[in-house]
């Protein structure tokens, strides 16, 4: 979660866990809170996650790096970690890890003028333990009814992968190959090796994800948000 400065000195109610606010409401509330403080708006109810474990960190970060690599080899696409998404009147989260289009290349959100995203974006990562049930219920609810188009909650103590993906109004599992890899269907090429996530195989996590860059379908894609870009520059 993110800490930015906010003023120490506020007229503004405190946020209580558990309080019922509207999205405007709580992210002023928010502004003004110490600057330790971590909190979502979910379900139009606030919540104040506890505090992250080492192997929460771990996997945080090996995800991180996979959409990083993935960024590197498709220009334009935005991977930003605990960014405020304010989603509608009712949530506005700070997943742990993201992919999104920017609008201007034919994506589905953008950056207000504080630098937060508003809309939903492509794809939502999210790593759980303790939060399984909130991350599996009242988030994906919010994520779900906002527009997000794919939705990954890795799952640790058992460990599970979890990727769910739009079919019209509502998230589907997503399955896996007969090889066990998950496969995104709106970025194409980003592949997903759950054994090797788990076993902290980073050789062979980073392995698989090359081996779903060089599809044809990802250079098309890449192609795609190239043209996008340039357009945008002559415009």
């Amino acid at each position: 979660m993110s800490t930015a400065e906010r003023p120490r000195v506020s007229t503004l109610p405190p946020l209580i866990a558990g309080q019922r606010v509207d999205q405007p409401t709580f992210h002023a509330r928010y502004e003004a809170m110490p600057p330790d403080t971590r909190a979502e708006l979910v379900g139009g109810v606030v919540y104040m996650p506890s505090p992250v474990s080492d192997d929460h960190g771990e996997v945080d970060n090996d995800l991180s790096g996979w959409l990083f690599q993935y960024k590197c080899h498709t220009p334009g696409l935005r991977s930003p970690n605990n960014a405020t998404v304010k989603l509608d009147r009712e949530a506005e989260t700070q997943p742990d890890a993201q992919l999104r289009i920017p609008a201007e290349l034919g994506g589905q959100s953008s950056v207000d003028e504080q630098h937060h995203i508003v809309g939903a974006p492509e794809l939502v990562v999210e790593v759980a333990r303790s939060s399984r049930a909130y991350d599996l219920g009242a988030k994906k609810s919010d994520y779900q009814r906002a527009g997000v188009l794919e939705y990954l909650v890795v799952v640790l103590d058992p460990d599970q992968a979890h990727w769910f993906v739009r079919r019209g109004d509502h998230f589907e599992d997503l399955p896996p190959g007969p090889d066990g890899l998950l496969r995104s269907e709106v970025f194409p090429g980003l592949w997903l090796d759950p054994e090797a996530l788990f076993a902290e195989d980073r050789v062979r996590l980073m392995g698989v994800l090359h081996q779903g860059l060089a599809i044809p379908e990802h250079a098309a894609f890449a192609a795609r948000l190239a043209r996008a870009a340039q357009g945008r520059g002559s415009a």
